[in-house]
């Protein structure tokens, strides 16, 4: 309990907030400029989900499969939708308090933890529930599943695989952890018969899908410093694979390329991010721990760009489209940079209370669900 109260005040203080009075160090929030000659950005559809986050620290990610945009809520509320329309499809009221989700299996289901650690499987047609299952520790991470196994990331450290029929506990693996970690853990990468993580500890876990057995640990980031605090480092954005390579950032830490076909490191850059990354074919584009984005050459690391005008806004991680990269901040606005160069091209309140789960993208359609529940979908240009 006190581990855990002490990493919350550390991510109170870290972010800028100052519950207990005195002053407040972080960088204060950069002023939002008009923008010259800005490409026009639309709302598609808007809806919302249940009470959303309900201020608890959580990041809430909705899911597409097949023209389908599934969401959770923290009151228990999980729904679908039609990604295009914004339609309706179904809800369900499931009662629990969801703090993980929402992930899909390839067998047509819906998937979402909550802080007493239960998950719960829903089927993808009509929202009935397919099972329940037990695991050590409150989810705080979607679930992921492929093969007919749902990997669950659980707050205590653990891994756990469940039979995706049935919820049966297949296999859990309990990798070592440090004495101090951020609250929040990164959804593993579920690829290949692997499963592929960061840890707390500034490593690269891969276990076998199958059975849960490592495979390998690889340090990324390794811990610096004296005291548990300035050792602290912790890989807590989702891992990013394109092509054959693997794009993962820590916080005080690195952002790292390596190799999948061989596990060696192509490149490793000092850049520190909690949010996290995305990737496309040309570059990397990752959120600081000062809030301005960067774009670096996918294969190099080298720094192409930074747009540094939106720092102390706590920003998402990016997303990317084909023109753009979008990052969401604390007030609940969208920003559409250019790729070319980190001009800010493009901007709209998409959501009533800060965007804190990362935006994601299909072709240009951009969807997003904010704190406080607005779910949308926003596209830029014509």
């Amino acid at each position: 309990m006190i581990r855990r109260l002490f990493l919350l005040l550390f991510v109170v203080f870290s972010t800028g907030c100052s519950w207990f009075g005195g002053s407040d160090n972080s960088i204060p929030p950069a002023k939002l400029q008009d923008i010259a000659q800005p490409v026009g950005v639309r709302q598609l559809w808007e809806t919302q989900v249940g009470s959303g986050a309900k201020n608890q620290f959580i990041r809430l990610t909705p899911a597409l499969a097949d023209g389908r945009l599934y969401a959770a809520s923290f009151d228990g509320l999980v729904m679908a939708l039609d990604a295009l329309s914004g339609q309706r499809l179904w809800e369900t009221a499931t009662g629990l308090p969801i703090t993980g989700g929402v992930g899909g299996s390839d067998n047509g289901l819906v998937l979402v933890g909550t802080n007493k650690g239960q998950v719960v499987a829903l089927r993808q047609d009509n929202g009935q529930e397919a099972w329940r299952a037990q695991v050590s520790s409150e989810v705080l991470a979607p679930p992921r599943a492929a093969s007919g196994i749902v990997v669950i990331r659980t707050g205590d450290g653990k891994f756990t695989g469940l039979d995706a029929r049935t919820g049966e506990r297949r296999w859990v693996y309990a990798p070592a952890m440090p004495a101090l970690s951020l609250r929040g853990v990164a959804p593993p990468v579920v690829t290949r018969n692997l499963v592929i993580a960061g840890l707390e500890t500034g490593k690269l876990l891969v276990l076998s899908l199958d059975k849960g057995l490592p495979i390998t640990e690889k340090t990324i980031a390794p811990p610096r410093g004296r005291t548990e605090i300035e050792r602290l480092i912790d890989i807590d954005a989702e891992p990013k694979i394109f092509g054959e390579n693997l794009y993962l950032a820590a916080y005080r830490g690195n952002v790292a390329a390596l190799d999948m076909r061989g596990g060696n490191l192509l490149w490793n850059r000092e850049v520190s991010s909690y949010a996290g990354l995305d990737v496309d074919e040309r570059q990397v584009y990752i959120s600081d721990d000062a809030d301005a984005v960067l774009a670096l050459d996918r294969r190099t690391g080298g720094t192409l760009w930074r747009q540094a005008e939106l720092t102390g806004r706590r920003l998402s991680a990016p997303v990317a489209t084909r023109d753009h990269v979008v990052v969401g901040d604390f007030e609940g606005y969208l920003h559409w940079l250019s790729k070319d160069s980190g001009k800010i091209v493009g901007r709209i309140r998409a959501a009533g209370k800060a965007i804190v789960a990362p935006p994601f993208a299909a072709g240009d359609t951009v969807f997003i669900q904010g704190q406080g529940g607005a779910l949308g979908a926003f596209r830029a240009g014509e």
